[in-house]
């Protein structure tokens, strides 16, 4: 850790996250590209001011001033021909070439308006055209016509020398103005050669943005993101042993590896912790099914061997009342009957709590049972109880579930002679069984007309051998609601007297559609155990 962090703090990028990287290679990026778009903006800028020089001033004024000087010629032309001749034929030229003079000038005044020099040179010209048109061409073509013009030939020697000084002036204005124009052409042809230059290093840098960018997306992000999957990958595959990577890549991805390797340590350490309290269950599981096994046992010696001495204790009574009657005061017959009585109320005991053991833990075995059947199987049980109450029993139609039909036939034989038991002694007995469909449930009623229970007693009466009314009024241990709830509860439902009932008893109960998986794989197990053998 000490290394790392000397290494962080000789190289702090290496802190940079990913967002930081591409927050400065965009800027990078961007400040490149827009030095080099304003390079090449201000060369466009220079290309066209350039290309509007010379299209718009240089090269206009050139042919202008070549115009002007054709202008020129013609007026000499004429006048020299108009002279010689005295013909008005001859003056056409010269009055075309004033016109034509005019509007040259008129141009270039304005093509000049900018450079003293292209200025300058334009007065030079009309000064000298100035000169020779009032020494010889205006006096000239105002003589007379029909006959030569002797001025002329005066002025012969003289107009030519101040016309050729107008050649010579013009030639100079032409001289100039073609140098600016070759001046903007060389401009012009360098800033297109700048021009190419910058594209192309344009064009260079976006390429090398564009490599730089895959490169650096490439070594900072996708290749450390592999390494990372692929290390997820291994560990996702069961290698819980393998590291994660998190010595590369930027250091929220590097954060991220670390973080993943964290819980890749977390995971390793539950495992090994689950793994030990799997051994620990199995090994409880062990020890349960043992336990099973002696309770098994337990139960085969509670129904067997310590029953045989309550009925030897019960015969023996029984056999010295008969032998013993005429010996043998009231006194003595009364407690050979409590010793009679008390073997076997403690053998229906025993038979009872085995019955109560046996609940979810011996023969239970899950199926599709049609509850009507097993009600009609249990009132055939019951017939005899039935008669005698007179009891009238009801029920609605009863769903397919799948429950252990032999609890199921307690349940219900429980709670039918609970009714039939507790029947008001001024009525006969009305009893009747219903069925409501739930969401995920059915709601099941066993309601009757009887003495009824008191809502403080609601509680109490599911709770094994607590009893409400004494043997001598009913008789019973006080474990048949008792069985009822173990047994309800056992198939993942609840049961519970209505303490809202006015008269009589409701006690309803549920059961889900489907048994809980967990149930089935329990009942699997414990139905897979070895049973004791007598």
């Amino acid at each position: 850790m000490a290394v790392r962090a000397t290494t962080e703090q000789q190289r702090p990028w290496r802190r940079w996250t990913t967002r930081q990287w591409l927050r400065t290679g965009v800027l990078t990026a961007l400040v490149v590209l827009l030095v080099l778009g304003s390079l090449g903006g201000w060369v466009l800028q220079q290309a066209s001011s350039e290309t509007s020089t010379m299209v718009d001033h240089s090269s206009p004024a050139l042919i202008e001033a070549v115009r002007l000087e054709g202008a020129l010629i013609n007026q000499e032309t004429g006048v020299r021909g108009y002279g010689l001749s005295g013909q008005t034929d001859f003056l056409k030229p010269y009055t075309e070439g004033l016109a034509d003079q005019k509007d040259a000038v008129a141009r270039l005044r304005v093509l000049l308006a900018h450079d003293r020099t292209a200025t300058a040179d334009l007065d030079q010209v009309l000064a000298r055209a100035e000169s020779w048109q009032a020494t010889v061409a205006r006096p000239v073509a105002a003589a007379p016509a029909g006959k030569a013009v002797p001025l002329a030939v005066l002025t012969a020697d003289r107009g030519k020398a101040e016309f050729d000084a107008i050649r010579s002036a013009a030639a100079v204005q032409q001289k100039h103005l073609q140098q600016e124009r070759d001046t903007a052409r060389a401009s012009l042809d360098r800033i297109d050669t700048l021009r190419s230059w910058i594209f192309t290093a344009i064009a260079v840098v976006i390429l090398l943005l564009a490599a730089l960018v895959f490169e650096g997306l490439r070594r900072g992000v996708t290749t450390p993101l592999e390494v990372l999957s692929e290390d997820v990958r291994r560990v996702s595959g069961g290698d819980f042993e393998h590291p994660v990577d998190a010595a590369t890549g930027p250091a929220d991805l590097r954060l991220l590896a670390a973080d993943v390797e964290g819980m890749r340590r977390r995971l390793a350490e539950e495992l090994v912790f689950a793994d030990r309290a799997r051994q620990l269950l199995d090994d409880q599981a062990a020890d349960l099914r043992r336990s099973n096994a002696e309770l098994e046992q337990f139960a085969y010696v509670a129904s067997h061997d310590l029953q045989e001495p309550l009925r030897k204790v019960a015969s023996f009574c029984q056999l010295l009342q008969r032998r013993y009657a005429d010996k043998l005061d009231e006194r003595a017959d009364q407690y050979i009957a409590f010793a009679v009585d008390g073997a076997n109320r403690m053998q229906t005991l025993i038979n009872d709590l085995l019955a109560f053991s046996r609940v979810g833990r011996v023969n239970t075995s899950y199926a599709a049972v049609d509850l009507g059947e097993i009600l009609d199987r249990t009132l055939d049980a019951v017939a005899l109880a039935v008669e005698e109450s007179g009891a009238e029993i009801t029920h609605d139609p009863l769903p397919t579930l799948t429950v252990d039909p032999t609890q199921m036939g307690m349940l219900l034989q429980n709670l039918i002679t609970n009714a039939i038991k507790f029947r008001a002694p001024d009525r006969p007995p009305r009893i009747h069984v219903s069925a409501e469909r739930g969401e995920d449930l059915w709601r099941f009623a066993v309601t009757d007309n009887g003495i009824g229970i008191s809502p403080e007693y609601a509680d109490r009466v599911f709770v094994i051998f607590q009893r409400l009314h004494t043997r001598d009024a009913y008789p019973g241990n006080g474990i048949g609601l008792a069985m009822c709830k173990k047994i309800v509860e056992y198939h993942g439902g609840t049961i519970e007297v209505d303490p809202d009932r006015a008269s009589g008893t409701r006690i309803s109960f549920t059961l889900p559609l489907e048994p809980p998986a967990s149930l089935v794989a329990a009942t699997a197990e414990l139905t897979g155990a070895a049973e004791p053998q007598p």
